[in-house]
């Protein structure tokens, strides 16, 4: 069995005036992010949006002196972009369908996603989104931790910064074993 976990492709994180925004690069990704997500809903695969999510009166929150305030609760930054946003929307009420609010990079920190992925017997993760070098890395590197096999979409990944993006998809395939694909 294997998993999608579809990481932060968010307002915030994509659109141009996103508070953190990849940019052209993450919104050039939407088709290839949007498709490999449709097939996997079609083929009825565990699809995981796991979505950053930060409270804006948490001043203790590491990511506060890093980055400027992003992704906050309840905020239209904090929702999917684009066609993304329409598939989730018409597919929300599958039970193979998961919304999962995250705090740290890693969809797996601090979160019951292992006991998710464990419970429906999934060996393979599947990762797209944003950031290659920050979010969709820390998934990558707790998955490889915890003994998935790895595939990471290169068509449906992005960053901000494009050395960043090419160094993080080369650690996934020689430091992890990840396998890259499209």
């Amino acid at each position: 069995m294997k998993a999608l976990i579809s990481i932060d492709y968010t307002n915030d994180f994509v659109a141009t005036e996103g508070a953190l925004t990849t940019g052209q690069p993450g919104q050039a990704i939407e088709a290839d992010l949007v498709a490999i997500t449709q097939e996997f809903i079609a083929q009825g695969d565990y699809v995981v949006f796991g979505i950053d999510g930060h409270d804006p009166k948490d001043h203790y929150h590491p990511e506060t002196s890093l980055f400027p305030p992003h992704n906050l609760m309840g905020t239209a930054g904090r929702q999917l972009y684009g066609r993304l946003a329409e598939l989730y929307e018409e597919n929300k009420n599958l039970a193979t369908v998961y919304w999962l609010d995250k705090r740290h990079y890693s969809a797996f920190s601090g979160t019951d996603l292992d006991i998710r992925l464990r419970e429906r017997g999934i060996k393979e993760v599947h990762l797209t989104g944003v950031c290659t070098d920050i979010c969709v890395l820390h998934t990558a590197v707790d998955a490889y931790n915890l003994g998935y096999q790895l595939v990471i979409h290169r068509k449906a990944v992005a960053s901000f910064d494009q050395i960043g993006h090419e160094w993080a998809l080369r650690h996934f395939q020689t430091a992890i074993g990840a396998k890259i694909i499209g």
